[in-house]
């Protein structure tokens, strides 16, 4: 993923509704949310090449999903496969707490994510390059949240624009096609706003959109993910390239 807002513990009756998008290389290839023949459990999309995700729940009703942190001048070539970070947890049965502790001496060896796992009883967010920020690690308290590819809530324009779109669904309790519909939004931040992450002007500009649009990355994926009751959760996968 590389942009998710999620409520936590603020919709009666669904512990997490959450609405992100997948932004990737077209020609990185790619499965569709399915479920998994060596992993029946899980419900996610895939990615062919590190068979890893972005994005998935289980039938046990765990989410987990991951955000690149954009820092092109630290990324190693030889770190290992970042979506398995997601595939290992919903594969698993370690509570979100126990599984950061598990991962969290070698997450070093990564380049730079956002890990946000949880189910209805408890949701936490993990960073490698969030060392100072008190919630990383810890589960977090009820609230409206947004992620792209820096630390949670860092007020880069689509995840404040995207944020307050997401709490106005809220409240106006949406169907989640509405929500879909807020994902495509293709409007890009002026330059007096983008944030600088080590890439050029003219690349923030196309990434400064909550729906990227570029001839060879882009958004390919909008998810919707809800957690109701104990061992209820949904995924609902439109794909768009």
């Amino acid at each position: 993923m590389c942009l998710i807002v999620f409520a936590w513990q603020v919709v009666p009756g669904m512990p997490l509704l959450a609405a992100g998008n997948r932004d990737e290389f077209f020609e990185r290839p790619t499965e569709p949310a399915h479920w998994w023949e060596d992993h029946p459990d899980i419900y996610a999309g895939r990615d062919r090449r590190d068979g890893g995700t972005w994005m998935g729940i289980n039938r046990d009703g765990r989410f987990a999903c991951i955000t690149n942190v954009r820092a092109p001048n630290e990324k190693r070539s030889d770190a290992p496969s970042r979506g398995k970070l997601v595939r290992d947890y919903l594969a698993g049965s370690l509570s979100p707490e126990d599984y950061i502790r598990e991962i969290a001496a070698g997450a070093h060896r990564y380049n730079g994510f956002n890990l946000l796992i949880g189910h209805h009883r408890s949701l936490v967010w993990f960073s490698n390059k969030a060392e100072d920020d008190p919630r990383n690690g810890k589960p977090l308290a009820p609230g409206v949240y947004g992620l792209s590819n820096a630390s949670l809530d860092s007020p880069w324009p689509k995840v404040v624009r995207t944020k307050a779109q997401f709490a106005s669904l809220l409240c106006q309790g949406a169907p989640r096609e509405a929500y879909i519909e807020m994902l495509s939004d293709t409007t890009r931040a002026s330059d007096c706003r983008l944030p600088h992450t080590g890439v050029s002007k003219e690349w923030e500009r196309v990434l400064s959109a909550a729906f990227i649009e570029s001839p060879e990355y882009g958004t390919r994926s909008s998810t919707v993910v809800q957690l109701a009751g104990e061992r209820d959760a949904a995924l609902y996968e439109h794909v768009v390239r």
